[in-house]
């Protein structure tokens, strides 16, 4: 009989050397098959082990955070401090009741030379340069008015120069006419305001103000 000559990949399970030729070669795979529901050396579930007791709380969105204060800059030049400096007090500005002293080289008392210059009818204006040119500067509060008040005058004359000059074009001076009552009742009430004691400080007028009372120096 003649024996038939079988190759090396024929897996014919009805081949007698079969069973013997897988063990030989699967030996490593069916030990690890074998041992496969031992555990593994230096694996440990403790790690897993730690989640599975629920947190007893959890941090709420509604608790805002905590946050440490910011440190302080100090941010002065050569050490200076940095807290800043508070602007002493406008003598003019801090009114008060006029009295009835004399103004100093004017003769007259503190609250007609205070209410002087915002009077009407060019009069306030003569009374305000008089002023300026009589009282000291150690007189702050009166010299402020005397060049507020004569601020004051000269921009109501321009004011009612503009509408003469607009009458004359368009033939009616009911414009000035309505100016002036106002201009007049204004100046009234700033000599009300400046007889109380009350704070009469008109901001438009601060540069021309100032402009008036540095020019305009007081007679030695």
């Amino acid at each position: 009989m003649i024996e038939e000559k079988r190759s090396k990949y024929d897996t014919d399970p009805l081949d007698p050397e079969f069973v013997r030729r897988t063990e030989e070669m699967g030996g490593a795979t069916r030990t690890v098959a074998r041992d496969g529901d031992a555990p593994r050396p230096g694996i440990s579930e403790e790690p897993t082990r730690r989640f599975e007791g629920p947190p007893t709380s959890y941090p709420s969105v509604f608790v805002p955070p905590t946050h440490q204060q910011p440190p302080t800059v100090n941010h002065s030049t050569f050490g200076a401090s940095a807290t800043p400096q508070v602007q002493p007090a406008i003598p003019h500005l801090n009114e008060r009741r006029p009295s009835s002293r004399h103004v100093t080289k004017l003769g007259v008392p503190e609250n007609l030379a205070l209410i002087a210059p915002y009077a009407p009818f060019y009069i306030g204006i003569v009374a305000a340069l008089i002023e300026l040119v009589v009282v000291p500067r150690h007189e702050a509060r009166v010299r402020f008015h005397a060049a507020q008040g004569m601020a004051l005058q000269l921009a109501m004359i321009a004011v009612t120069f503009l509408f003469k000059i607009l009458g004359m074009i368009t033939g009616t001076g009911f414009g000035g006419g309505l100016f002036w009552l106002a201009s007049t009742i204004f100046l009234i009430v700033s000599m009300v305001r400046v007889w109380r004691g009350e704070r009469h400080h008109i901001a438009p007028l601060d540069e021309l103000t100032n402009r008036l009372n540095q020019q305009i120096a007081p007679r030695q």
